[in-house]
């Protein structure tokens, strides 16, 4: 197969400092490495004038944020949180231990909880509700028992 794997998932924030405390310090994703760049390259690849790019790559396991920041184009908002049914990326989802625990180090950092998504599934034991990071992406967090590699009800 020529696909090798999935290299990683990239995030457009508005405060990098900021969005690297929370994915690191709340959702305990680890920084390893940062790049400045600005050249004609990045700005062909990222289809964005100036090609002025801040980037910080964290990791959790196999799975790899690169957190995108463009000090002189800015950023473009839309709607936050994001309608689950507009079409691209719609979440992350994580596995926790204390969900209420997680969404109180959430909030404390910039995000918010979205309580009226709030689920209590008594059939697979498990509990789920979405939050999002400081900039209103959202992150479905998930309490269930059992092996936290597989899924609720597998």
């Amino acid at each position: 197969m020529s696909v090798q794997r999935l290299s990683h998932i990239g995030i457009c924030v508005s405060d990098l400092e900021r969005s690297v405390r929370f994915y690191r310090d709340v959702l305990e994703f680890s920084e390893r490495s940062r790049f400045n760049i600005k050249n004609e390259e990045s700005a062909r690849l990222t289809d964005i004038p100036g090609g002025s790019i801040e980037t910080v790559y964290l990791e959790r396991g196999d799975t790899r944020l690169e957190l995108l920041y463009y000090p002189e184009a800015g950023h473009v908002t839309g709607e936050t949180p994001r309608p689950m049914n507009q079409l691209g990326l719609t979440h992350l989802s994580l596995r926790v231990q204390d969900i209420d625990d997680v969404i109180a180090k959430i909030e404390a950092a910039g995000g918010s909880s979205m309580e009226h998504t709030r689920i209590d599934n008594k059939q697979w034991g498990s509990k789920a509700i979405f939050v999002t990071d400081p900039d209103g992406l959202r992150i479905e967090l998930i309490d269930s028992p059992g092996d936290p590699n597989r899924l609720p009800g597998d």
